[in-house]
């Protein structure tokens, strides 16, 4: 079954756009692994100011690891700067029960207290089953719930979305 999704690109401007205009000059950005991390990238290169990246695997964190198991590509969090009193814009590519999210904000929290915490997703797909939402979002997108939203990278950078059946859930 083939799913009309809209283009990543296009998404990744709107939502580049939206976060322009609302964080901090110095503002680091900490990416949640894969997707999140190549988005932090991307906005770091391409947003004014002085932002640093970081990035955070958020694995070992997650509270529903005993039914969904732990992955394969398991990568280490790597935050270059001090995250006390910095104000901190977590990225990721989709936003869906929560669960990723709040894994990351336990995971960030055990580098320091930062003065502040926004969220940017590339999408929002909904189905919270946590209540956490996102500052910044490229797009609402609705997705059926078997069905998982991926983002993908290409040689050449230019992002594209995906989807696929949930493999666990």
């Amino acid at each position: 079954m083939t799913h009309e999704l809209p283009d990543a690109e296009a998404l990744f401007a709107q939502l580049k756009s939206t976060m322009a205009a609302s964080i901090a000059h110095n503002a680091k950005l900490v990416g949640v692994y894969s997707g999140g991390a190549w988005l932090a990238d991307r906005l770091v290169k391409e947003l004014d100011g002085e932002h640093e990246v970081g990035y955070i695997d958020v694995s070992f964190y997650r509270d529903d690891l005993s039914t969904s198991g732990l992955k394969s590509n398991v990568r280490s969090t790597q935050i270059p700067f001090s995250v006390e009193g910095a104000h901190i814009v977590i990225v990721d590519d989709v936003l869906f029960t929560g669960r990723s999210i709040r894994a990351a904000i336990n995971t960030l929290f055990d580098f320091g207290r930062p003065a502040s915490v926004q969220l940017a997703v590339l999408v929002d797909r909904g189905g919270r089953e946590l209540p956490i939402s996102a500052d910044f979002v490229g797009a609402p997108l609705i997705v059926a719930a078997d069905l998982m939203l991926a983002l993908n990278k290409d040689a050449a950078g230019k992002f594209s979305l995906a989807t696929e059946p949930w493999k666990s859930r």
